[in-house]
């Protein structure tokens, strides 16, 4: 035999110093191995999280026991290898020390052939604490690195943050939608490997030159041998081969063997094309018999990020195969604070949910991990690009020697794992850093220099450019070939001067607009606050009440309450909500009702700032909100909450996000406009019907015109005064429907209305749902006798609606299908907060009592009827919703 393999399973896991042993799951984390053995109570349950805080402050050490046969003796390399170790970690195999670890990014390999025996083995892992660790260097620093999203105060540190000095995901120690568990652990697989030969150590499928035509790539093997090696390569792919004869000395050597594939099946994002992805088989031939394999899927593409000079400043656009994309999309942060509970299911669900709501790209965010292969596999799948943060955020790091070379190893290591992937548009350096220090321009970006000496700015800079203008991109280039590398997000350009910081809206770079909830700005600014890149924008709202169950009771149902302002991280966050709903919406009637109208609130945000973004096209080419998902349940940012409930939002992007869209514009009250949208590759015709309807459904006004829309395009396509449109109406008694007809098909609608939700005279309508003659209860139609606003689906199982959060005239019906996939455990359908529920979802291998059958539920791919080509069977399947419930905004407010 000359490969042996043996996954490390059977760990038990103590406290240093203490003497009793408990099972453990690896891969894993303290906090959930104490959590499954009954040790602390539920994290995200109630205020938990701050009595959990001594558990970072100890060390922990794991062990398992291997029994090895004797073949293992026989082996000629035997090595330890570990996926991932969380964070400051020491190995000792039969007592003997073997490997020291310090970056929670990456791979660790140790040869462990003489400190093996055949019999009884054992491993053992001992975690020392980040907090004993990494205070001491404050202490040696003598000032302070800033580092605002770091909660130490919540962690007992006063105000000693600490996180910038170790190698690990940022939000660990809190953010402004994330609570602080500093986790420990083995967080990724182990394995033990042996071998008496050649293993193909590592493929990368460099894209050279992709066409139409043909695809010229290179794939550079990467070969370790114990001993001189002679042999075959041989690569197949696409009904091709190719070999090349090598001679290869001791250690790890590479082979490069152009590939030139004719015809190619070339990868596309979601809506512009099937992502289509190829095999590449690499084998390792001796005298004919196949010694080592390894096979690499990969999308053949190519993608660029074009920065083109123009009147207004620059361009900031991604070009897929020759084509331009607008991207539309969100933020990715961690899907839990304890990584190892995110399974393949859920992964699937948010990806799914992503290209069921028309994106076709997702950031992941600076301040989570390099996340897990799964995530990038799917997105590859479902045809997702993905803008890709080193990760940093929004703090100044060490420059020290060690420090760095560290930092070298890891962009090494995270730019080889992904290379592969299609999916990979673009490297960034950090989050908001260069914003935020604002080199070039004083009392400018978040006031972080200005407290300090020129001495320690001279310093913290320096150890910047060494880290993002330096280490970083030479890693991209290095590894990573032909791949755009962009220094930090927002920036203008790297111009070493007061042009490069992204600290106002600017005709070059990527913004972060925040003027709206951090600024207290109005939501028409977004109509006017509109960069060439919008990568990052957003507005908060709650979950809804069935996900607060479960971390409040009763008693904790009021804004403020200890609870609420436990799960509401960023400051007055609550009171934020609050002070819009205020301006644009009617008064909620208790709490419970405003939890939906925070949603209602959120949706019409970032509709707002969508449609703004994507009517601004060619001049703006992306928008990406913040954020997709949540790592724990908690009032934030979030369209999708942390048991993968679709909020309004959700819908709402869905909609937005069309490749047609009509976007009503009220130019300052004075002019109405209808703007066509179009991010297809092709023309459109059709015709637009645009009708002025009172609340009763009347038609008081219509206007038909044939519609010609050009390719990838956006165009005025309406325009009429204001005042001559409502005559003598009353503009809190009519809406506007504009509606786009292909070949007598409704393509897209949009409603638009003349006054502030608050202000609008509505009667409580009468829903009515009825299914849908012949559909065996799988689709059904809601109906209203008055105008009806937000009217809200819900079902006693898991799973979304193919549209909610949805208005409804008088006499039009809307036919709507409710979507599950799998069956539903006992943790998630008691969806209550007791730990009894969370007992029950953790037997059924979650961490959070809700979590299990939500995470049955969340495999879906994309809506019925609505995957992409390529991106597989469609997984969200429709079903007869159960306890069946239909409401609108009347049911909620005073």
């Amino acid at each position: 035999m000359t490969h042996k393999q043996l996954a490390l399973t059977n760990w038990e896991f103590r406290a240093c110093g203490e003497e009793k042993w408990f099972p453990a799951v690896v891969p894993g984390t303290v906090h959930t191995d104490l959590l499954r053995n009954g040790l602390i109570p539920q994290p995200f349950y109630g205020k938990n999280e701050h009595e959990l805080q001594w558990i970072d402050k100890k060390d922990w050490e794991y062990r398992t026991i291997l029994q090895l046969d004797e073949d293992w003796q026989n082996l000629t390399v035997t090595e330890l290898n570990f996926a991932g170790l969380d964070t400051y970690a020491d190995v000792y195999v039969n007592n003997v020390h073997a490997l020291s670890a310090d970056n929670m990014f990456l791979a660790w390999t140790v040869d462990v052939k003489g400190l093996l025996r055949a019999g009884e083995n054992e491993i053992v892992v001992r975690f020392r604490s980040v907090v004993a660790e990494d205070l001491p260097k404050l202490e040696k620093l003598g000032y302070d690195l800033p580092a605002p999203n770091d909660q130490s105060e919540l962690g007992g540190l006063e105000e000693k943050r600490i996180s910038v000095f170790a190698r690990k995901a940022p939000y660990h120690y809190g953010w402004d939608w994330g609570p602080r568990f500093l986790t420990s652990g083995i967080w990724r697989e182990a394995v033990l490997t042996g071998r008496t030969a050649a293993a193909i150590a590592d493929v990368y499928i460099r894209q050279d030159e992709v066409k139409q035509a043909s695809a010229r790539v290179t794939a550079i093997v990467e070969v370790d041998t114990p001993g001189t090696w002679a042999g075959t390569l041989r690569i197949t792919a696409e009904g091709q081969e190719w070999t090349r004869e090598v001679t290869l000395e001791p250690g790890k050597g590479l082979v490069e063997l152009e590939l030139v594939i004719n015809q190619p099946r070339l990868w596309w994002c979601n809506g512009l094309g099937a992502p289509e992805l190829t095999s590449f088989r690499v084998e390792l031939l001796e005298n004919g018999a196949v010694l080592a394999g390894a096979e690499v899927k990969t999308g053949l593409r190519e993608i660029k990020l074009i920065r083109k000079p123009d009147a207004k400043g620059a361009s900031f656009k991604f070009e897929l195969n020759g084509v331009p994309v607008f991207a539309k999309g969100a933020n990715h942060i961690p899907n839990d604070s304890f990584i190892t509970e995110v399974t393949e299911a859920r992964y699937r669900h948010e990806i799914a949910s992503a290209a069921a709501s028309n994106m076709n790209m997702l950031r992941v965010w600076g301040g989570g991990f390099y996340e897990e292969d799964d995530f990038y596999r799917l997105c590859d799948e479902y045809g997702l690009l993905v803008w890709q943060d080193f990760m940093f955020a929004c703090s100044m790091y060490p420059g020290d020697e060690a420090f760095l070379a560290n930092v070298q190893k890891e962009a090494a290591y995270n730019v080889k794992r992904l290379r592969n992937h299609p999916c990979i548009a673009l490297w960034c350096g950090n989050n908001e850093i260069d914003s935020a220090w604002a080199q070039f321009e004083e009392n400018k970006g978040w006031g972080w220099k200005e407290k300090l000496s020129a001495e320690i700015r001279e310093t913290l800079w320096n150890a910047y450019e060494d880290i993002f203008h330096r280490i970083l991109p030479e890693a991209v280039a290095a590894h990573h070939p032909g791949m755009e590398y962009w220094p930090s997000s927002p920036l203008r350009e790297l111009t070493n001067d007061i042009d490069q910081h992204s600290v106002r809206i600017a005709g070059d770079g990527d913004i972060h607009y925040w003027g709206v909830w951090h600024g207290i700005e109005p939501f028409e600014n977004y109509n006017v606050k509109v960069g060439r890149f919008m990568s990052e924008y957003g507005f908060q709202s709650f979950p809804e009440l069935k996900s607060v169950l479960t971390y409040a009771e009763e008693k904790d149902m009021e804004l403020e309450s200890e609870v609420m302002l436990a799960h509401q991280k960023n400051g007055r966050g609550n009171q934020i909500i609050k002070e819009y709903m205020d301006i644009y919406l009617p008064e909620p009637k208790d709490f419970r009702s405003f939890l939906y109208m925070s949603q209602i609130l959120q949706a019409e945000a970032m509709r707002m700032a969508i449609e703004s973004h994507r009517r601004n096209k060619p001049y703006c080419m992306g928008t990406l909100y913040w954020q997709m998902n949540d790592c724990w349940p908690v009032a934030s940012w979030a369209g999708m909450d942390y048991y993968g409930r679709w909020k309004a939002l959700q819908y709402t992007a869905r909609r937005s996000f069309k490749d047609v869209l009509l976007s009503v514009e009220a130019m300052d009250g004075e002019k109405l406009q209808v703007h066509a949208v179009s991010d297809l590759r092709e023309a459109l015709a059709g015709e637009l019907v645009v009708r002025l309807h009172d609340f009763s459904g009347a038609v008081l006004k219509e206007w038909n015109q044939p519609l010609q829309l050009e390719a990838d395009s956006s165009a005025v396509v309406f325009s009429v005064p204001v005042a001559e449109l409502l005559g003598g109406s009353g503009a809190d008694q009519v809406v506007l429907v504009a509606s786009l007809l292909v070949d007598g098909a409704l393509v897209e609608r949009k409603e638009h209305y003349f006054a502030e939700a608050k202000e609008l005279k509505l009667e409580q309508p009468a829903l009515t749902v009825a299914e849908v003659p012949g559909s065996g209860g799988l689709s059904f139609t809601v109906s209203s006798d008055v105008l009806a606003r937000g009217v809200y689906l819900t079902a006693e199982q898991e799973g979304i609606f193919s549209d909610n959060f949805f208005d409804l005239l008088p006499g039009e019906e809307k036919t709507v299908q409710f979507l599950r996939s799998g069956g539903v455990t006992a943790g998630a359908e008691a969806g209550g907060s007791t730990e009894a529920a969370a007992s029950a979802g953790l037997e059924a291998g979650g961490s959070d009592g809700a979590r299990a059958g939500v995470e049955a539920a969340a495999t879906g791919a994309g809506l019925i009827n609505e995957a992409k080509a390529g991106a597989g069977a469609p997984d969200f399947t429709p079903a007869v919703p159960q306890g069946l419930e239909v409401r609108s905004m009347a049911d909620y407010v005073k």
